[in-house]
């Protein structure tokens, strides 16, 4: 038998390494310490590598990406929106940042023109919207409303506590869970002006001393899915795209009914087939598993899995579906749970790595 030509060799070593790239998913993570990090996640194995700092910045918790450019924007601990340029190799150059227009900035959210970055400030319970600029970078403030009322919950219900920003797949409305308050407030987005309405659409009211927290859309938008911090539950919701409006289903637990010890809820996914839906428990240290009942919207739990360590802040679930990474904040790790696709059901943690206070998960 003749010998391969070089050139074949060539070919078939390249082939041969394809699968092996397609494995591997990159990961930034947000961090409350020194900077961005980033790891990169073998999607066959579950594995996650030791994260390195992508980007020096002080405390960039939430993450976010731009729509069309290699960005990614974070918000700072020193009240900013900071924007980053994504390299080939996935290190990030600081491109500047800008004020966050309140104190304590906890999360945001790119609409989908890239034109607009909107930020829930907790600390001033304000709702800032920004404009990006040609390179991604949040220049000039659009609107900046600052929210009033308080709860029950004298501890944390004192006055508004935005905590989260999310936009409709029609970039009309925009959307914001307020603990304070006990609402998730629904403004009228105009992408062009990159403003928000001042007078909200009617808001959809929790349960007194619920605390919303953050929310998730189902993949067909019919329903939206709001995680309650102080109560632990979750709201279903029914999604009208023609309007804006949420409609309360339900709200189910998060904990078992035996447990008496404290626990918050965190962060909240629905999953990619839209079957399930996942919520974490800080204290009981579990994520609930919820069944999504595709008409209705109505959530059966499934499972209370184990996390692997303690105060799972923010998880999600990789671009297959097939595994939920779940930031550990207090113990400085992130551990990765397997999903089992046809029943939703979470294995026992596969890996977990060490990663400093991480705070958000991020694939690009």
């Amino acid at each position: 038998m003749s010998e391969t030509p070089t050139n074949m060799k060539t070919l078939l070593a390249f082939f041969a390494a394809i699968p092996a790239i397609a494995l591997s998913a990159p990961v930034y993570i947000g961090t409350g310490a020194d900077g961005i990090y980033f790891a990169n996640f073998d999607t066959e194995k579950g594995t996650l590598t030791e994260p390195i700092r992508a980007a020096e910045y002080e405390r960039p918790g939430f993450l976010a990406l731009h729509p069309e450019k290699p960005v990614l924007l974070a918000v700072g601990g020193k009240n900013k929106v900071a924007a980053f340029a994504i390299h080939t190799d996935h290190s990030l150059r600081f491109l500047g940042d800008a004020d966050s227009g309140g104190k304590g900035p906890c999360h945001l959210a790119v609409d989908a023109s890239g034109r607009t970055v909107a930020v829930a400030n907790y600390g001033g319970g304000s709702i800032t919207t920004l404009r990006l600029d040609a390179d991604g970078k949040p220049g000039k403030t659009a609107t900046c409303i600052k929210v009033k009322g308080s709860g029950p919950n004298k501890k944390r219900q004192n006055e508004a506590h935005t905590h989260g920003v999310y936009f409709d797949n029609s970039n009309r409305f925009l959307f914001v869970p307020d603990l304070g308050i006990d609402k998730v407030l629904i403004y009228r987005f105009d992408p062009a002006s990159s403003e928000i309405a001042a007078n909200t659409l009617d808001s959809l009211v929790s349960t007194p001393g619920a605390g919303p927290r953050h929310m998730a859309f189902s993949p067909d938008e019919k329903h939206a899915y709001i995680v309650n911090e102080l109560d632990n539950t979750v709201t279903a919701a029914g999604f009208d795209r023609s309007t804006g409006a949420l409609t309360t289903i339900a709200a189910v637990p998060t904990l078992p009914d035996d447990f008496t010890e404290h626990s918050s809820t965190a962060e909240i996914e629905v999953h990619p087939s839209g079957k399930f839906v996942y919520a974490s428990n800080r204290g009981h240290d579990t994520i609930a598993v919820f069944q999504r009942d595709p008409d209705s919207g109505k959530l059966t739990l499934l499972q209370h899995a184990a996390c692997g360590g303690s105060k799972p802040r923010h998880f999600k679930i990789d671009p297959s579906g097939k595994w939920l990474l779940c930031g550990l904040q207090t113990d400085n790790s992130i551990s990765v749970l397997p999903i089992d696709p046809n029943t939703g059901l979470l294995g026992a943690p596969q890996s977990i790595v060490k990663s400093p206070a991480p705070i958000c998960l991020l694939f690009p």
